[in-house]
């Protein structure tokens, strides 16, 4: 045997005696394996139940989504002045809270301060006892355009606060209009704290504050602000003149011409009588004494 082949051998044996003992531990140290079969389907554990929402606490979203998923954005409205209300409160404006009711002026105000791009308003309120020292009857004699005239004629188309009064130009402009012959209103203020206004025909003073804020001033006043025209009597229209040369005729002497026309028929003329005293062959009184000196001179030539 050569040495080639012994090597061989004993190789072979070897690879051989390794294989058998890796074998034989591996039984050892694996358990026995049972059967083969299908693994059993689990089963799902028991969910908890959701937590309790803490005391007091809401679970409404307090910003709803909207559906296209985005948060609905939450728009703040202006608040809401009403100047009735304001007078209401005040419990001393009855009459002029009527006025504002029946010329309907008081919606037109509302909006106008609903306007976003409004510069507010400053009214002069004359409280009850203002009004009851007018006249008797001069509310009643004022027709709806008059009443509303004056009702604007207290109210600016801006916020004033009582510091700016002084910043005011005289005439002020109310909503009335700017006529100075009639609408005028001039205001004067005192050291910032008194503040008279006078329209030619009343002089009023600002006795204080009804409601102030940043759109509207509404400021007591303790006179009625009259337009000039309102108290200046009213000019009669002239009665026409008669013809130069022509004297008036009384109703009397009229009614006698009348009369003589619808009895005679020939515009009032009395027909001469030739037995009258006073009248000879035709000739009035005025043509006799004309003639009486003309025959005398004639009577004498001759």
């Amino acid at each position: 045997m050569t040495l080639k082949k012994i090597i061989f051998s004993a190789s072979l044996l070897l690879l051989l005696l390794t294989l058998f003992s890796t074998t034989s531990a591996q039984k050892l140290l694996s358990p026995v394996q049972p059967p083969l079969q299908s693994p059993p389907t689990p089963t799902q554990p028991p969910q908890a139940p959701p937590p309790a929402a803490a005391p007091g606490m809401s679970t409404v979203p307090l910003v709803p989504v909207s559906p296209d998923g985005a948060p609905t954005p939450s728009i703040p409205k202006p608040p809401t002045i009403d100047i009735l209300q304001i007078l209401k409160k005040a419990k001393r404006f009855s009459t002029l809270m009527r006025l504002l009711k029946t010329t309907q002026l008081m919606n037109q105000l509302n909006s106008q301060l609903a306007t976003s791009n409004s510069g507010g308003l400053t009214m002069f309120a004359p409280e009850d006892s203002a009004f009851s020292k007018l006249k008797a009857g001069f509310l009643n004699s004022l027709n709806d355009r008059q009443k509303v005239e004056l009702l604007q004629f207290h109210t600016l188309s801006s916020f004033i606060s009582v510091s700016n009064f002084d910043t005011l130009t005289n005439p002020v402009q109310t909503q009335a209009g700017d006529d100075p012959k009639r609408l005028q209103l001039n205001v004067t203020t005192y050291g910032g704290t008194q503040v008279s206004m006078t329209t030619g025909a009343v002089y009023a003073t600002v006795t204080g504050t009804v409601y102030a804020d940043n759109k509207l001033a509404i400021y007591q006043v303790d006179k009625v602000l009259l337009p000039l025209d309102f108290v200046l009597p009213k000019a009669k229209a002239p009665s026409p003149s008669p013809a130069k040369g022509v004297s008036p005729k009384s109703d009397k002497t009229k009614s006698s011409e009348d009369e003589s026309k619808n009895d005679n028929g020939d515009d009032g003329v009395v027909p001469v009588d030739a037995n009258s005293a006073g009248s000879m062959m035709g000739f009035n009184k005025v043509e006799i004494v004309m003639w009486v000196p003309l025959l005398w001179v004639l009577g004498a030539t001759i």
